[in-house]
């Protein structure tokens, strides 16, 4: 048994590192428009064909009426599958080890259609008759399994879950075959199928792979939630009629999927060519590395001051570039259903679009998000051409004598960041962008970006002087903001890579020190904008387990803004997005084990709304739909000069 569960794996790579999770099966294949290639281009790793012996040919198709004389058995599948086979070098994907298993249907007498079968794929041995080439299994008008062994070793044979076999036939068995409707009547591939149906699929799967042997289920329903069900019980080989849909659905596996706790994982990195100038060198997600052991802690606020009309000292503005209502509870779940943002009481909806197009940036939402003013896309805190530039809440609060802060989990000089202190009408400008940043009245401003200013090239920052005339002190460690008095550059690398489990506070620590320096700064009080920049990146990289984890690392930095909020009592915290980024869908999952799965229906920023949480005094205001100038409006509403 053991030496066949060895075969096993290697045919059926079962895990999140298999390019598929599953085999696919192509049912009826030969009905399609291009029989076997259409599969084939899906990655199906069975193929069935249903073979009649017809006048001494082997004919394809479902019933004999169907029958072409031009439909043999070696035009439709054997031919392609042995030019492929050989000019892939012995494999059938290049690239690949999987293996193909063709699955023929004996539709008419089973000993001669049998035999012809054998001595036709008898005439390509490395193809067919070898343990590294194409499976071969004989399903339908099977012979009886006290025959098994009169045929050659290298034929397999479809099982039946009803039959008692012994172990030297079960050593021929390919695989276990029976219609879903034995077990499963009711059940149409929506929801939830009901216990007694749930418990009959179940054992049928236990009693196949007691045995050793992967199970198919044909007459089985399909879709989402049809796959997703057959994947999370086990079956091994998924039924389709529809192998491009099925092949979209467990392409990219690892992606798709996140789950709590430490799983096999694809490996590689998930990278974008999608991000703009500030970012492009983003070296992406590390796929091994996108798992957290264990659930975040999150903090429940205490509302002492929430929604009062207390005075507003303090004004923390946490942006999640990228965020949308999805990822929130994408987030939400893999943390059972607890996140710090979701205590939140006063939530509000906010439109995005831009004067110019209908889908929004980070620098057409971010600068109505920093300034109050309509936006045009690229733009950076100006009009749409560049020759006004509006003053942001950074330049509010700091006429007002409070102390301010600019922080990003990503390249200081991307749009987000660069709106609460820059001014331009194209975002790439990032040598004028950071010239504004040099001459910024902004007191902290922290995020990556530091081989830029390293660069003997470029008109930057000299990072070993550590101050310059223009009143900052550069530093390189971000979890040392609070250690440094006065304005402070800090342009730490650490913030432009993705997060982990060893990282996944980094944003939170770095939150909490920026605002124990602001508050130390000003008697008057502080406003403070922290960006979680890579929620955005994990949209643009279809890479959904980062978007999970970014989500929690922004979440612990919210908790660490609410925790100030109820200490200092004068505190207003605003949470809310600049744009949604994927067109996030949640597909399914379980609560127990932490595990969703989730698809991206773009790989860029949507136009749906984003959601907008407050707390502190003043927080109900941010109730309501709205466009996103509302809510700095709001802001310097609630606290006037």
């Amino acid at each position: 048994m053991k030496k066949f569960f060895l075969a096993l794996a290697a045919l059926l790579p079962l895990t999140l590192s298999a390019q598929q999770p599953v085999i696919l099966h192509s049912h009826n294949d030969y009905n399609r428009t291009a029989p076997f290639w259409e599969a084939y281009s899906q990655h199906c790793r069975s193929i069935e064909a249903d073979v009649f012996l017809h006048e001494g040919t082997l004919l394809v198709g479902h019933e004999i009426e169907d029958l072409k004389p031009e439909n043999s058995l070696l035009r439709m599948y054997v031919d392609p599958i042995v030019r492929t086979f050989r000019a892939n070098g012995g494999r059938m994907w290049k690239g690949s080890e999987d293996r193909l298993m063709l699955l023929v249907e004996l539709k008419s007498a089973t000993e001669p259609t049998l035999t012809e079968v054998i001595g036709l794929l008898e005439e390509f041995p490395d193809v067919f008759c070898s343990p590294e080439g194409v499976q071969v299994a004989i399903t339908g008008n099977v012979p009886s399994k006290e025959h098994f062994r009169d045929y050659p070793a290298w034929v397999g044979f479809d099982g039946d879950i009803r039959d008692i076999y012994t172990p030297a036939q079960l050593e021929r068995v390919a695989l276990v075959s029976n219609s879903f409707r034995m077990f499963a009547k009711k059940w149409n591939g929506k929801g939830r199928m009901i216990d007694p149906e749930l418990d009959a699929v179940k054992a049928a799967i236990e009693k196949v792979h007691s045995w050793g042997k992967p199970i198919r289920f044909w007459e089985a329903p399909e879709g989402t939630t049809a796959y997703f069900t057959f994947w999370k019980m086990g079956v091994d080989i998924i039924n389709t009629d529809k192998p491009a849909v099925a092949s979209l659905f467990f392409s990219d596996w690892g992606n798709k999927n996140f789950i709590m706790g430490k799983h096999q994982v694809q490996a590689g990195v998930t990278g974008t060519k999608k991000l703009d100038a500030a970012t492009r060198d983003f070296s992406g997600f590390q796929n091994e590395k996108l798992q957290l052991t264990k659930r975040i802690p999150t903090y429940t606020p205490t509302y002492k001051n929430d929604g009062s009309s207390k005075k507003i000292k303090n004004v923390i503005f946490l942006i999640g570039d990228g965020m949308g209502l999805n990822q929130i509870v994408a987030g939400a779940y893999a943390n059972n259903r607890d996140l710090s943002i979701l205590k939140m009481k006063s939530i509000g909806i906010q439109f995005y679009n831009p004067q110019d197009d209908f889908i929004g940036d980070s620098a057409s939402g971010g600068s109505a998000l920093a300034t109050g003013e309509l936006s045009w896309t690229r733009h950076i805190a100006s009009n749409h051409d560049g020759s006004v530039e509006y003053p942001s809440l950074a330049d509010y609060f700091k006429e007002m004598g409070k102390a301010t802060g600019v922080v990003s989990l990503g390249d200081i000089a991307d749009a987000t960041p660069a709106v609460f202190y820059g001014h331009t009408s194209e975002r790439d400008s990032t040598d004028r962008i950071t010239r504004y940043m040099l001459t910024s009245k902004v007191d902290l401003i922290c995020g990556s970006g530091r081989d830029y200013f390293e660069d003997p090239r470029a008109d930057g920052i000299d990072m070993v002087s550590g101050t310059r005339d223009n009143g900052y002190t550069y530093i390189t460690d971000a979890l040392k903001v609070n250690e440094t008095p006065g304005k402070v550059i800090c342009l730490d690398n650490r913030m432009g890579r993705y997060a982990t489990e060893e990282t996944l506070s980094f944003l939170a620590d770095i939150t909490k020190a920026s605002i124990e320096k602001l508050s130390q700064e000003s008697r008057k009080g502080f406003f403070l904008m922290v960006e979680g920049a890579k929620i955005d990146y994990a949209g643009h990289s279809d890479c959904f387990p980062a978007s999970v984890i970014e989500q929690l690392g922004f979440d612990l930095a919210v908790a660490e803004a609410l925790k100030f909020a109820d200490a200092n009592g004068e505190t207003l915290v605003v949470v809310t997005a600049d744009h949604e980024t994927g067109g996030l869908t949640l597909l399914d999952g379980d609560l127990e084990s932490g595990h969703i799965l989730a698809v991206y229906n773009s790989d860029d920023h949507t136009p749906t709304v984003v959601p907008v949480f407050a707390y502190g005094p003043g927080s109900r205001e941010f109730m309501g739909t709205y466009m996103n100038i509302e809510i700095p409006r709001t802001i310097k509403k609630l606290v006037t000069k």
